[in-house]
C-alpha cells in the first residue's frame, strides 16, 4: 500500500514541478522583456536569481520524480542507483534545493519598493505579476512539503524494514530477484 502512496506523491510532485517551472518561466519572461515605462525597477530589465534557482530545481525534480516513480512502479533493480539509500540522498538534495528556493524567495523584494517582500504581496494582488509571484511562492512551499513527506516516508520504511541497501520499490523477494543480498540465499533452486 505504501508503494502506491509513494507513487502518487511522486506524481503530485511532478505536477507541482511543472506548474512551478511554468510560473518561473513567466516571471523570467516578464523581467527580461520589460517595457521601459514599467514602474518595476524603473523599466530596466533584470532577472531574479532565486527564480532561476527555482526553475532549475523544478526541472531536476521533474526528472527525479519520473525516474523514481518508474522505478517503484516497474520494480527496477540496479545495484546502487535504485536503493533506498540512493533515494534518500536524492530526496535530501532536493529537500535542500526546495527549502533554499522557497525561503529565499519568501524574503526577496524588488525595487522600487524594497520593503515589500514576496511573502506579503497582498497589497498588489490587483496586478498579475503579484499574483504570479504569490502563486510561485505557494507552489515552492508545496513542493518542499511533498519532498519532505517523501523523505520521511522512505526513511521510516527503510528503518522499519532495514532496507537501506534494498531496491527502492520495497517489494524485494530474495527468491525472485537477481539483486544479490544474502549469500546463503544464492543456492536456492528456482
Amino acid at each position: 500500500m505504501i508503494h502506491f502512496v509513494r507513487i502518487f506523491v511522486y506524481f503530485l510532485l511532478f505536477i507541482f514541478s511543472v506548474i512551478l517551472m511554468a510560473l518561473c518561466a513567466v516571471r523570467l519572461h516578464y523581467t527580461l522583456h520589460m517595457s521601459p515605462l514599467d514602474p518595476l525597477n524603473g523599466g530596466v530589465r533584470f532577472y531574479d536569481h532565486i527564480v532561476v534557482e527555482l526553475l532549475v530545481t523544478s526541472i531536476i525534480t521533474m526528472f527525479w520524480s519520473m525516474f523514481t516513480a518508474r522505478t517503484i512502479h516497474g520494480r527496477h533493480e540496479h545495484r546502487r542507483m535504485n536503493t533506498f539509500t540512493a533515494e534518500l540522498v536524492g530526496l535530501f538534495v532536493l529537500f535542500l534545493l526546495w527549502l533554499i528556493g522557497a525561503a529565499v524567495a519568501t524574503h526577496t523584494s524588488n525595487p522600487p519598493d524594497v520593503d515589500v517582500m514576496w511573502g506579503n504581496l497582498s497589497s498588489c494582488w490587483a496586478y498579475s505579476t503579484c499574483r504570479i509571484l504569490t502563486t510561485l511562492l505557494a507552489f515552492a512551499w508545496l513542493g518542499w512539503l511533498l519532498v519532505l513527506a517523501l523523505f520521511v516516508m522512505s526513511l521510516l520504511f527503510a528503518i522499519a524494514n532495514k532496507a537501506f541497501h534494498d531496491p527502492m520499490h520495497g517489494r524485494w523477494d530474495r527468491r525472485a530477484t537477481n539483486y544479490g543480498g544474502d549469500l546463503s540465499m544464492r543456492n536456492i533452486v528456482r
